[in-house]
């Protein structure tokens, strides 16, 4: 067993470990999820993300946080709505492929589309029709807090878990 001891005064950059801070994060296994939007000039984006949390059931809130330097940022920030597609165990590529910078990412992938134009990814575990409300800023990335519109779940699939920096799966 590793215990690393943080020091007792606020870290300094010089004596603060980010990829040792990293991989114990990856010690909490989380979901996989796709975010998806259509920004008010059309354009349809989407990325994998595994930063997907509730906040509150009255009213039904979710959170998301997204990169200060991600390319979509903006279009995020101004899109009406976004999905959040909760990936099953049989979707690695499509976090995969949702992982990669890509012009067009929305090629050759199946999708409908949900409140804002929000591209609804078929097959999931859950799909989240989210209100774009708030956003707080959150060190490097900007964080996101939405009103659930309209959902579906599909309990008896398999989520698709990442821990570690690997992907997962439930054991039977």
């Amino acid at each position: 067993m590793t215990v690393t001891v943080l020091p007792s005064e606020p870290a300094t950059p010089a004596s603060f470990d980010s990829r040792a801070f990293r991989n114990a994060l990856g010690c909490f296994a989380t979901g996989v999820a796709v975010v998806t939007a259509q920004g008010p000039d059309g354009k349809l984006m989407g990325l994998t993300v595994n930063s997907f949390s509730s906040v509150s059931l009255e009213p039904p809130l979710v959170l998301w946080s997204l990169a200060a330097t991600s390319p979509n940022l903006e279009g995020f920030q101004r899109a009406s709505h976004y999905a959040v597609n909760v990936l099953a165990l049989d979707q690695e590529a499509l976090s995969n492929h949702f992982a990669t910078r890509q012009e067009d990412k929305f090629s050759g992938i199946q999708w409908s589309p949900g409140l804002g134009g929000a591209p609804l990814l078929p097959g999931c575990h859950a799909r989240f029709e989210v209100r774009n409300e708030f956003h707080y800023p959150g060190g490097d990335h900007l964080i996101f807090i939405g009103h659930v519109e309209r959902f579906t779940a599909h309990p008896e699939a398999t989520p698709l878990l990442f821990h570690g920096g690997r992907y997962r799966q439930l054991a039977p």
